[in-house]
């Protein structure tokens, strides 16, 4: 009896500390978050996966503390990324391609999570029914809606050379379109519905899915592209792994929630839940399903539209985009 009054505290005690060795974590206090920058826009329907990941804890219940910085231009969230403020960022892939010319090794790319084609045009002020009729006109585009404007013209057996091509940004473009300071201008939703309201009475000479890009890729003229910090996949992979899971888990509840979403995120745009949620209808939104091969077809056309750029004098000479795709830290 005596050696079991001994024995018995210290049997106790292995009890407890097994059972101590085997209860669960304890979720990371907020101070303990990993805190992480991503640089987006409060015009772009695009964003709205990672912006339902911020705002319902998933970037949290990865570890990671995700703020959202509002930069409106793809460029200007490159430079961001560039400097350090920012860790990634959804974007134009025009100006990741500008910048893959440039020599800029600062970033990765490594998924696509939106697209919408249909939602980038041209419109043209009365007496304009086509292309044809805007020889020598002065029309307005920039960045993507460039491209859609070179093949809509090449639809036409022509080029940029028979028009007066005005690089505009897209937000100056109604005003400029309704004063007559240009006859034409090319650009995407929502600024697209703005030029209209603008010239009610014009005339639309058509669409991304009009031109022979979308008929290679069956995507819009250019697609936005996520990037990642090189140094932050370098130094720190699993924390980007981390990132990517609850960026794809914001995909795929925007997918499954649609009005819960479109009611979360309303207050970032400015708009209604309803505006926003049938603003989301006319986009298309991708995240770990089959992401290999959504990748596959993306990363051909960021090497397609390097040739591009490069062709019609946009950057110095073709990047290899391969040497800036990198998907080791997607989660398979």
């Amino acid at each position: 009896m005596r050696v079991f009054r001994i024995l018995r505290p210290l049997l106790l005690l292995g009890v407890l500390t097994q059972g101590l060795a085997m209860t669960p974590p304890t979720p990371a206090a907020a101070d303990e978050l990993t805190p992480l920058k991503v640089a987006g826009s409060v015009i772009w329907w695009g964003q709205i996966p990672i912006m339902v990941a911020i705002e319902k804890g998933l970037f949290k219940k990865q570890g990671l503390d995700v703020t959202m910085e509002n930069i409106p231009a793809s460029g200007d969230r490159v430079a961001a990324l560039t400097a350090g403020s920012v860790q990634f960022s959804n974007l134009g892939r025009i100006a990741v391609i500008t910048e893959a010319a440039r020599g800029n090794q600062g970033f990765y790319f490594f998924a696509n999570i939106d697209d919408s084609p249909g939602n980038e045009g041209c419109w043209a002020r009365p007496g304009f029914a086509n292309f044809t009729a805007l020889r020598g006109q002065k029309v307005a585009a920039n960045t993507s809606a460039e491209i859609t404007m070179n093949g809509l013209l090449a639809n036409e057996g022509m080029t940029e050379k028979d028009v007066q091509f005005v690089n505009l940004p897209g937000g100056e473009m109604a005003a400029a379109l309704a004063n007559g300071n240009v006859d034409a201008a090319c650009v995407w939703e929502p600024l697209l519905s703005n030029v209209k309201k603008a010239v009610p009475d014009g005339k639309l000479l058509g669409l991304d899915t009009d031109t022979p890009n979308y008929k290679k890729f069956g995507t819009m003229a250019s697609p936005d592209i996520v990037i990642i910090s090189r140094k932050l996949v370098e130094q720190t992979p699993d924390v980007a792994r981390r990132l990517t899971v609850a960026m794809f888990e914001g995909v795929a509840y925007t997918n499954e929630h649609p009005d819960e979403t479109a009611a979360t995120v309303a207050h970032n745009f400015h708009k209604s839940p309803e505006e926003v949620l049938a603003a989301m209808k006319q986009f298309k939104y991708f995240g770990q399903d089959d992401w290999q091969q959504h990748m596959k077809l993306h990363a051909q056309q960021m090497q397609f539209l390097a040739q591009w750029l490069f062709d019609n004098h946009k950057i110095p000479s073709v990047p290899d985009m391969a040497k800036w795709e990198n998907t080791t830290f997607v989660p398979h």
